[in-house]
């Protein structure tokens, strides 16, 4: 069997197989057509032949999936697969769209949350001193307010440690920044 030459990554010529990036690539490769449901239906999904999409699901083989087969399987599947590998091989990492969302609405409802509680423990601190002293009734009172408001700013620091993950987002156009 003749050796299989590509160009790597770099710009040198090799065995395709030799390289691990290669081997990762193939990996998703072979995730991306079972989780389209197989050869048959990649076919279907992509229209290269049996054979062509075959190649792209041996490990062994030097076949790499065009940018349009890839593109169209992980539209079909909604699963990123090939593009998360080659992100990682990059260095990189993919965010979800709807968790960056999620995370937005978090923080937003977090905050108004926060100044809700905020603004109900002053009001029973203010009721509390009008007469110039606190009572034990009304120091508990304070202290739940206290604890609810201690709770909220718990879940507002987790809110902004997943938009600080996310990369931020702006408040003006919703999107991530």
């Amino acid at each position: 069997m003749p050796e299989a030459i590509a160009q790597g990554f770099s710009g040198e010529t090799h065995d395709p197989n030799a390289n691990p990036r290669h081997f990762r690539i193939k990996a998703a490769q072979r995730d991306m057509i079972a989780a389209a449901g197989g050869i048959e239906r990649v076919v279907e999904i992509v229209g290269y032949s049996k054979s062509t999409v075959g190649r792209w699901n041996n490990g062994d083989g030097p076949d790499l999936m065009p940018l349009d087969a890839v593109w169209a399987l992980e539209a079909e599947t909604g699963m990123p697969v090939i593009t998360t590998a080659l992100a990682e091989l990059s260095g990189r990492r993919l965010s979800d769209p709807k968790e960056v969302a999620d995370a937005e609405a978090d923080i937003m409802r977090g905050y108004a949350g926060l100044c809700s509680k905020a603004g109900e423990m002053m009001a029973t601190m203010a009721e509390a001193m009008a007469d110039g002293k606190i009572t034990p009734a009304e120091a508990a009172i304070y202290d739940r307010r206290l604890s609810e408001l201690s709770d909220i700013i718990a879940a507002c620091r987790k809110h902004a440690a997943s938009v600080r993950h996310a990369g931020g987002f702006s408040v003006v156009c919703g999107g991530a920044s």
